[in-house]
């Protein structure tokens, strides 16, 4: 590690006071940045230095808790297949092999439109995320 010249070394301490709306306006805004000591923000903005905020997009915090779930609704609709593809092959050859298969079909029957459902919502979102992106383009 290279060791700075006596000129990099902060060596001068300012004390500053606030009220306490005013300390955590600052802490709030501190928060949003980059910056992992206070201190570093604080001199930033105080020498007029560019200061990297990060901005969280609410819509787009909502979309993703909607794939998640939409993401958990698939994981549920492929266990309930491939447990009922274990109970067919398991019954292959036997005579309650065609009870399965018509369970199957039930199944199949009860998937198929949460699958759609999903698939609706999933283009809805693709065409909320393209209109987003339209806008910023422009």
């Amino acid at each position: 590690m290279m060791m700075g010249t006596d000129a990099d070394k902060l060596t001068r301490v300012l004390l500053t006071r606030f009220k306490q709306a005013e300390y955590d306006q600052i802490n709030n805004r501190f928060k949003k940045t980059r910056f992992r000591k206070l201190s570093e923000y604080v001199r930033s903005v105080l020498l007029g230095k560019p200061v990297t905020v990060f901005y969280r997009d609410k819509s787009m915090d909502d979309l993703l808790e909607e794939m998640v779930n939409l993401r958990q609704e698939l994981n549920a609709i492929g266990n309930n297949l491939n447990q009922a593809m274990r109970c067919i092959n398991a019954a292959h050859g036997q005579a309650d092999a065609r009870l399965w298969m018509n369970l199957l079909s039930v199944v199949n029957g009860k998937l198929e439109p949460a699958i759609q459902q999903i698939r609706d919502q999933m283009n809805n979102y693709s065409e909320i995320w393209s209109q987003k992106l339209k806008a910023v383009k422009a």
